[in-house]
Order: structure tokens, then C-alpha cells, then sequence
């Protein structure tokens, strides 16, 4: 039982993280009465409460055990490693006590090799270490042939390795006598029936030998997998017949729910801001199911109390979101939203950086020199565009040392104009929107340029290969697309924001001030000053 008047949950000092995690240092979990739209049975005057295992710091009811049986087995100065089987929550949260209140940080997990990726790299997250077996995913504790046993022999085998065993130490289910019943009792006074699911039976385990003894009259429910079924953390009737935990006698009655109900109505509870995980929701289906019963049998009243209600709890036992794929795996698309333009999700993969997407004036610089030329030489601005390659900007302008411009419009746009040594792969369409603005011209324009640029043709790999280049198309979208494409293959790339659009505006609107936007080059400065007003042309 919580003996602290720890209000403001604040911890402080050299131990404020053992504080933290020390159900005896903090508030009570949070005891929370599940919306009347998700309790089918409210107006039958039954109220049904949420025992918010997941907001301890480990996030899961395993915590509990976690911390009593390393209190208990672990011997300061001698345990250098904690081993467990366990399907998740039992050995992340030994990670973490085995730390904060032991300073053993050689934890390891034995598990089942059909644990789902998520939760596997969950547990490499908290710095386990671990081993997987085959057979069986639930495996009997007797089995030799399971992780069960196999993580005994290696305890067995050396002082130094403590495996508390979840599936037949007594500091299991006991954790739930010192703590959660306790906790619940004081919270809910009134309460009549609990509810908790059996994996190892701990849970159950405990909180029916609490209530027997705190208060009798409190129905104990436990619910077990349905045969052939599987849903994380619980395990079928069959299965827990080798468990030795005093479990029978701490239970009145056990229920059978299946996956799909689980994962189902955890994902209703989640939604209406109680978060938790499948067997949360595999907890109260069975609460669900066994009220259903009475109520047919018109039965329900021989568990009202004085004030005329019957008050259910039931444990959450972990959160939702290790067991995400699984959602999606054992429920519906009905009951996810859609995806608006979950194409993309294919395409468009690589990132992009502000800093590739400049303003002409400061880009061209870095790629385009003047030429020095005399007073009479032609000035760009004089130009017209299909001339201007022939006798005027070639003589004027020329690329710098090292870089190279792709030119992604049509080619008949680019033989009127390009700048000279430009390269033509005519991706972008005029005709089409912004492949920002419709996902399909971006569903069908990165693909392209992600198989071009990530295996080049041997001729423009010669033209791009160890140069900086500079990417152009009409509005400048199609050119940002191809420079996340080309970053991503390794290559210096920039584009010009606005594109060829931008350098229209550019040639519109500046005047000798900006000059600068052709070069920047010292030497070229008196080129500059005889051009006086020299502007890039580009196509209207």
C-alpha cells in the first residue's frame, strides 16, 4: 500500500528516479470509468473502471512483478546478469529496475522467434540482449526443449546470473498482493468484480488471493485466450495447466475471448483517450461477456451492492503501440480512416533541404561566369531567344569550373534556349500541374527520375559525375523533385526556386544593381561594368 503524500508526483535528490518507479513513492495508478458510449451495460447499473496499469514509468502491468522479484533475487555485489523468457513487457521492465534500482545493466530476453519485429527492436531500444527459439511461442515451463528452461540452465550454471522466472517464482503474483490490489481496494471501496487476464496468472493470481482476504464478496474473473487463438500476453486454459501459481483457487470463474474482439475493442478504448493495448481490450471482452451471461440469465442483480450498481474493474495492462502492424493485421480496413494519396507513401522517398532550393540570384552565380567582352559585344538583354545561343550568350556567359546544369524541360523548349553546356532530360511537362499540387504528376514523375539518376547512363554519368550541378525546369517543382533524387544518389545538386519562370521575372525586373547575379568572380567585374545592364533571357 502506497504510504506517501507525494500529491505533486515531484521527485527530487540522488534517488528521484528509484522514487519514480517505487509504487510506494507515488500516487496510486489512475483508476479511470470507461465512457457510457463504449459500456453496453450502464444502464443496466453496472459501472465499469479502467486500472491504468500503463501509466506506471515502465508502462505495463509487469512492472509489479519486475520489481519484486529483483528485489528478491538479486544479490548486490554478486548478480552481473538477469536472464528471462518473456514476450515483452516482464524483461523490459527487469531492464529498467535491474538499472535504476540495481545497477546491473546485462539483461537478457529469451523469447519466441515468432515475436513480431516491433517488438523485437522495442526491446533493443532498452538495451536487451536477446535470444530467440523456435517451437512454440507460449512454450510450457517444464518443456527442456523451450527458452523457459533454457534460461534456468544458464542461471543454474553461474552465481552471477539471476533468472527471476516469471512462470513459477511466488514474487510474482505477490507483487499484486503488496501493490495493484491494494491500490484498487482503497481507490474503489465499493468495488464487486475484478478482472484481469492470465499469461502466467500472476495478475489474477494475486489480486484473487488479495480480495479473498480484503474483501470476499469481490467476484474474481479471469479471462484466457480462446483455443487456437492468440493474443499477446494471455494464454489459453490448456496452457496454463503446468503453471503452479495457486491460480484455481484465486479464480471464480475464467472466460475465453479471441483476438479479433481484443485488438477490436482495445482500438475503441484507445479512441476515446483510455490508450492501451490488445489485451487491455481482451481484459474487458471478457468482463463484457460474462455480464452478457448473467444478463440473459436474469442473474446480473446477485452482483449489486448497497448502493444499487455494480462496480467492475479491469486491468490495462500495456499500450498500443508495439502491437500496431497487428492492428492492421487482425482488423478490417473498415475500421481505419483512408489514406488520402497513399500512393505517395511509394514514391517521393528521399528528403529534401531549403538550403538545395536557392533564389536565381544567389544560384546562378555559383554556376555561370561573364566572359570578358568589349563595349560593342552584344548585351543579353538585346537578344532574342532564338538567336541568343547562337551569336550571343555562348560569348557572353559560360559555366564554371566543375558544375554542370540538367535541364528537365521538353526539348523543343530547350533548343530556343538553354544555357550553353546545359544538359536536356526532358522530364517536366508544361501542360501538367506542380507535381506538388497533383500527386499523380508526382506519382509518375519520381520514378522516372529516381531509375535515371540512381543508374545513369554511362554518357551522363561522364557529364555529372564529380560536379556540382544545378537543376532547372519551368516552375522549379520538377527541379526540386530531381535534386532530393540526385542528393540522395550522393550528387552536390541545387535548383532554382521558380525555375525558368523565376528567371523571366528576373530578366523583367532587375537593373545594373544586380549585375552580381552573373557572376561573382573578381576578375569578371570589369566585363560586368562594361555590360552595364546585362540580363539572362529566357522564354515568356
Amino acid at each position: 500500500m502506497s504510504r506517501n503524500n507525494n500529491f505533486l508526483n515531484v521527485y527530487k535528490g540522488p534517488n528521484s528516479v528509484r522514487d519514480y518507479f517505487d509504487p510506494d513513492s507515488a500516487p496510486p495508478l489512475p483508476l479511470v470509468e470507461i465512457p457510457d458510449k463504449l459500456n453496453p451495460y450502464r444502464d443496466d447499473g453496472v459501472r465499469i473502471y479502467a486500472k491504468m496499469m500503463t501509466m506506471h514509468p515502465a508502462n505495463n502491468v509487469k512492472a509489479m512483478p519486475a520489481l519484486n522479484l529483483l528485489e528478491k533475487n538479486v544479490i548486490p555485489g554478486k548478480t552481473n546478469t538477469i536472464i528471462e523468457y518473456s514476450s515483452g513487457s516482464t524483461v523490459i521492465s527487469m531492464s529498467l529496475v535491474s538499472r535504476v534500482y540495481h545497477g546491473v545493466s546485462d539483461v537478457r530476453a529469451f523469447l519466441s522467434n515468432k515475436t513480431s519485429l516491433a517488438k523485437l527492436r522495442l526491446m533493443q531500444f532498452f538495451g536487451l540482449d536477446i535470444t530467440l527459439f523456435g517451437g512454440p511461442s507460449q512454450p510450457e515451463p517444464t518443456d527442456e526443449r523451450g527458452g523457459i528452461r533454457g534460461a534456468q540452465r544458464m542461471a543454474e550454471e553461474s552465481e552471477s546470473i539471476v533468472n527471476p522466472n516469471q512462470y513459477e517464482n511466488d514474487d510474482n503474483w505477490k507483487s499484486h498482493i503488496r501493490w495493484t490490489g491494494p491500490q484498487i481496494l482503497k481507490q474503489l471501496p465499493e468495488i464487486n468484480l475484478i478482472c484481469a487476464g492470465m499469461g502466467t496468472s500472476g495478475t489474477i493470481t494475486g489480486l484473487g488471493v488479495f480480495f479473498k482476504e480484503a474483501k470476499s464478496s469481490v467476484f474474481r474473473l479471469g479471462v484466457c485466450t480462446a483455443p487456437g487463438d492468440r493474443v499477446p500476453g494471455p494464454r489459453s486454459f490448456t496452457l496454463l495447466a503446468p503453471v503452479e501459481f495457486p491460480w484455481k483457487s484465486a479464480v471464480d470463474h475464467i472466460e475465453e475471448v479471441g483476438s479479433h474482439d481484443s485488438f477490436s475493442l482495445s482500438l475503441d478504448l484507445c479512441r476515446e483517450g483510455i490508450v492501451c493495448g490488445p489485451s487491455s481490450g481482451f481484459n474487458l471482452k471478457g468482463l463484457f461477456q460474462f455480464i452478457e451471461k448473467h444478463k440473459t440469465a436474469g442473474t446480473l442483480r446477485d452482483f449489486v451492492r448497497e448502493d444499487g450498481e455494480t462496480h467492475c474493474v479491469f486491468l490495462c495492462c500495456d499500450l498500443p503501440y508495439q502491437y500496431i502492424n497487428e492492428y492492421f493485421d487482425k482488423l478490417s480496413s473498415e475500421h481505419f480512416p483512408s489514406i488520402t494519396n497513399e500512393a505517395l507513401t511509394k514514391v517521393d522517398l528521399y528528403r529534401y533541404d531549403e538550403a538545395w532550393e536557392k533564389d536565381a540570384a544567389i544560384a546562378l552565380p555559383l554556376f555561370l561566369d561573364v566572359k570578358m567582352v568589349s563595349p560593342h559585344d552584344v548585351l543579353l538583354s538585346d537578344l532574342r531567344p532564338d538567336v541568343t545561343n547562337k551569336n550571343g550568350l555562348g560569348r557572353a556567359v559560360a559555366l564554371k569550373e566543375g558544375v554542370t546544369i540538367i535541364d528537365l524541360r521538353q526539348t523543343v523548349d530547350f533548343k530556343k534556349f538553354n544555357f550553353p553546356g546545359s544538359i536536356n532530360l526532358p522530364f517536366a511537362d508544361p501542360s501538367r500541374p506542380s507535381p506538388f499540387s497533383d500527386p499523380a504528376v508526382l506519382e509518375a514523375l519520381w520514378p522516372k527520375l529516381d531509375a535515371h539518376f540512381r543508374s545513369p547512363r554511362d554518357e551522363l554519368l561522364l557529364l555529372v559525375q564529380c560536379k556540382r550541378i544545378l537543376v532547372l525546369c519551368y516552375d522549379g517543382d520538377s527541379s526540386r523533385v530531381a535534386t532530393s533524387v540526385l542528393r540522395a544518389q550522393g550528387y552536390e545538386a541545387d535548383s532554382v526556386r521558380g525555375g525558368f519562370r523565376a528567371l523571366g521575372e528576373l530578366d523583367a525586373g532587375k537593373t545594373a544593381r544586380d549585375s552580381s547575379v552573373i557572376t561573382s568572380n573578381q576578375e569578371s567585374k570589369a566585363g560586368i561594368a562594361v555590360l552595364r545592364e546585362v540580363e539572362l533571357v529566357t522564354l515568356s
